[in-house]
Order: C-alpha cells, then structure tokens, then sequence
C-alpha cells in the first residue's frame, strides 16, 4: 500500500517524465488534414502546469504529504495551462485525480479510490466535449474506468491491477481506427488516446517502481503506426481550403458561471466543432475549431470575461513550435526588455522571431517585440500587455502574419490606447512600413505612408516541406525546399538557395528595384552567395540587401519592391 498524496504526486511527475520522452512520437499521429503535430506537446504542457505546483510544495519528495488544497491547485493549474483540445480533456483527468484522491477518507491509496478518478475524470471530460466522439481519448478513458471498476468489485489490489489496465489502455487504443474513419484512412491511432496510455504505464512505473514492463522501457503498440513524415497528407492551397473543416482554433480562459455559460455553450454549437468547454470555480478553460474567429471571442464577452486569448490557422501549421519548448507553453519570453524605450507621440509593437530580425526591428525604431511568428501565435494577452508597456499614447502594431491579425484587433479593441493594426503578413512588409514611421508624428499620418509602403512590397518565403504533397505548380517531396507566395507554392528545389531563386524568379517585375532577402537560422554564406550571384548575372541593375534574421523553419525571407 501506498500513501495516497506520495501516490498522486509520484504518479503525475513519473507521467511527466515519461509523456516527455514520447512527446514528439505522439505529435506525429495527426489526424487533421494539416500538419498539425501538436497534441504530445499540449498535453506535455498541460501536465507540466500541474507538476509545477507539486514541485514547488515540495509533494514529490520531503515529508509532505500533500493537502487537499495542494491538489486542488495542481488540478486547476493543469486547467489554466491547458493546451489544445487534448490538452483540456487532459486537464480533467489531472483534476478528476487531484479532487478525488487528494479529498480520499482514508490514508492509502488502493484501487476503489483510483477507479473513483477515473470515472469522474470519464464523466467530466465527455461533460466538457459539446459532441463527444468514439475512436479518441475519451473512448479509451472510459474503457479503462469502466475495467477499473470491475476489477474493485472483483477485489483486486492496486498494484496486480496496474498491468492489466495498461493492457486494456493498448488494446482499446488499438481499436480507434475502427471507430473513427479518419484514423483509419490516415493509418494511425488517435494521438490523445496515446497519450493516456502513457499515463496508465506511469501508474505501473510507479506502484512496481519500473519493474513491470512500463514507461520508457516498453515498446508501445502506438510506436509501430507513428508516420516518419505526414506523406498521406495532401497539402491544398487557401483558395483549395474548403471542405477541409474549421480553419482556426480559437481557445481562451473565460470568468463566467454556469448560467450564462450554458448559453455561451448553445452559441458555440453552431460556429464550428471540436468544442470543449470546461469550468472550475468560476473559470473555464474554452476551445473551438471555428471559420468565425470574431463570433467565437464575441460569444466569450457577452458571456463573462475572456482572458489568455489564443488564435491558431490550423492550415498554416507546419511544424512543432520551437518557441513553444522555449517558453514553457506558457507564452515566450520578450527578446528585449522594454527598459530605457523614450517617450513618443506614437509607439510601434512588432510581432517577430528570431534574433536577427529583432535587433533589425529595434533599429528601426520599434518600442516593443513579441516573440511570435508562422505556426507561433502570442496570445492576445502578450500583445496587449507590450501595447500597454509602451511610454505612447497612441500605438500601432504590425503583426507580420495573416494569423497574427486578428488577434492583434483584438488587443487594439481591448486597450484604453489609441491603437491601429496595419496588418503585414510577413517581416519584410513590416520593416518597409517602418522605413516611413515617424516616432512623433500622430497616429493618423503614420498609418496612412506606413500603410502604403507597406503595400509595395511582395514577399515570399522559403521552407523545407514535412511530407510529400501536390502544389499547383507540381509535385513535392517531404525534404524538398519550397518557395511560398501570396498564391501558394512558387517555387520547387532541392535546396534552399534554389528555392530562393525559383520564388524571385517567379515573383519579380519589370517595376522591381529592390531584393530583400532575410536569412534564416542556420544558412550558409555560401547558399546566400548562391542567390546573390544569380541576382547579379540575372538582374544587374536591382539593388540587393541580405540581412541576417536567424528565424527557425524559413532559411530565407524575401522581399520584392
């Protein structure tokens, strides 16, 4: 027998751990016909948030054994750190453990307490879900709950239970495909489902202290469905988007109760799907795949008050975030500190990563950075918070990506400033908008020459695909280099200084004076060369600018004016 807060808190760090080591597995069982590749790392996140709390109090090792209180606040931590659709299903299960092995009457930890659990966390992750779905996760949390009450009644113990529940946890993962068309046609199993999987061969690790085969010592049945590269995938333009399901995930933290979130519920019904509304003491963690961006936050304010926006174009999404291991999952850190910025009339917040492209942004005269970019949406929360930072009455933020846009209208609306969002779509726009910024001048007068610089840019931007798909321009293979304009996919090559090439050569005009061309993290001189000569024995009379960005995923950024 085990004490029961050494139980949970072993249990949920041992999970951690292992969740860690399979993250990126996990990531790569995609079901959405994007690269989405993210649910091990929301669900790493998730549970991160809740294993802080218990590190900090010192549950996992010491004399502490843990209060209630304790875990209550390690359940709504993995709550408020929710992460994605996974992520907040996972967030009941934490809560689910946390309330009730934490609040048990007795002192040890036996199976009648953690079958309890599991059927409360079985309860309030299907209560959450507006449309439950066969073939996920909550399919196999109910499966293993439901085995985990038969075997109490069968008087088994804990740890000879252990075991045959992560048996039945492979088994019905194993059975998803069967009950959801999508898993079954991308030849994969669902990837929340694994996840909990690994939550159940944490339980063996800890109640046989790795004896059984458990956590990173057991070959998991999911490990031989998890694809190298996305290749069932096709890829389809914006313009060849429709039929594909919601375009964005929306999710935000929302103080309401649970009157006018029964309403919010009926309203979120019919602007998409995959929603998840989860509440706990007056906070609820809410999640949608929705085409209607403004409705969705809209829907949020009337009913209660929406904080820790997060607004993500799942078509766009091409890779895990770096930024996101960087940060903790909670937001990245600003580059710069916003100490010593002067006074002015107007102050600009540019949206942008990598260091490179920072220092580039600051000496033109930019106030405030936000980490964020391509597939790396701040929250509406840290934009709002550099708009507020900034010593100007008036403000403008440029958000450098069409993702970014309406998340950064969203701040404006929110900010007792006089804010305007003059919306770049990428770096290099913005940084030909700055070259008219004028620090003192009014907001008015700076929006409108920003604005029109900014229109006379064309911008590409050139990255390595993940898995092989059909362009209107031809076919590409996972590895290959590509070049993507306003219209697609411009440019095929099998490096990226060609890909660079193939995406001027596409995009350039007879009006075309200037290159701009960005490098990103890793780029050799000698690729970069490769550009630059083809430039000068091509186009001898165009002045051409090469700057070092140093931003992850796009060896090269590139604009055209």
């Amino acid at each position: 027998m085990v004490q029961r807060g050494r139980f949970l808190a072993g249990l949920l760090m041992r999970y951690a751990e292992i969740l860690g080591e399979y993250r990126e597995k996990i990531d790569r069982l995609n079901v959405y016909p994007v690269p989405d590749g993210d649910t091990g790392t929301n669900m790493f996140f998730t549970l991160r948030s809740a294993t802080e709390v218990i590190e900090s109090r010192g549950l996992a090792s010491g004399t502490n054994r843990g209060s209630a209180s304790d875990f209550m606040d390690a359940g709504k931590a993995a709550l408020l750190g929710a992460r994605g659709n996974s992520g907040v299903i996972l967030s009941q299960v934490i809560g689910s453990l946390c309330k009730v092995v934490g609040e048990a009457p007795t002192e040890e930890a036996d199976l009648g307490i953690l079958a309890a659990a599991l059927t409360r966390a079985d309860e309030r992750a299907r209560a959450a879900v507006l449309n439950p779905v066969e073939g996920t996760i909550l399919t196999v949390i109910s499966e293993v709950a439901h085995s985990a009450r038969e075997l109490t009644e069968a008087g088994a113990s804990l740890a000879e239970t252990a075991p045959a529940l992560l048996d039945i946890a492979e088994a019905s993962l194993s059975r998803t495909p069967e009950l959801l068309a999508q898993l079954r046609k991308a030849g994969v199993v669902d990837s929340g489902g694994a996840g909990f999987v690994l939550m159940v061969a944490a339980l063996c690790d800890v109640l046989e202290g790795g004896a059984v085969e458990g956590g990173a010592r057991r070959v998991f049945a999911f490990e031989a469905v998890v694809p190298e590269s996305a290749a069932w995938v096709e890829t389809v333009s914006a313009g060849q988007a429709e039929g594909l399901g919601p375009k964005y995930e929306v999710m935000f933290l929302l103080e309401s109760n649970e009157t006018q979130v029964g309403a919010f519920r009926e309203v979120w019904a019919g602007l998409g799907d995959s929603i998840v509304v989860v509440g706990n003491d007056g906070t609820y963690n809410c999640h949608i795949h929705t085409d209607d961006i403004g409705a969705s936050i809209e829907a949020g304010i009337e009913a209660g008050r929406p904080s820790r926006i997060r607004v993500t174009n799942l078509y766009d999404q091409v890779a895990e975030e770096q930024w996101v291991v960087a940060a903790g999952g909670a937001g990245a850190p600003d580059p710069y500190s916003p100490e010593g910025v002067e006074p002015v009339e107007t102050a600009v917040v540019v949206i942008a990563n990598g260091d490179g492209i920072a220092r580039i942004f600051r000496s033109l005269g930019v106030q405030r950075i936000v980490l964020g970019g391509q597939s790396m949406n701040p929250s509406t929360e840290e934009i709002l918070a550099a708009i507020e930072e900034v010593p100007a009455p008036a403000v403008i933020v440029l958000p450098n990506n069409t993702n970014v846009t309406p998340v950064a209208q969203l701040a404006a609306a929110l900010s007792a400033k006089e804010v305007a969002v003059i919306p770049t779509s990428g770096v290099v726009e913005g940084m030909s908008a700055l070259v008219e910024y004028d620090p003192m001048n009014d907001i008015g007068a700076n929006v409108e020459v920003m604005t029109a610089s900014a229109k006379r840019v064309v911008v590409a931007e050139v990255t390595q695909a993940v898995r092989d798909y059909r362009s209107g321009i031809g076919e590409v293979a996972a590895g290959d280099f590509i070049g993507l304009g306003a219209s697609g996919v411009v440019a095929i090559a099998k490096t990226a200084a060609q890909a660079a090439i193939g995406s001027i050569a596409a995009l350039i005009s007879q009006e075309s004076e200037i290159i701009t061309l960005i490098e990103g993290e890793g780029v050799s001189p000698a690729s970069s060369r490769e550009v630059t000569e083809w430039l000068a024995a091509e186009h001898p009379d165009l002045e051409v600018e090469v700057l070092h960005g140093a931003q992850p995923l796009y060896p090269y950024l590139i604009g055209i004016e």
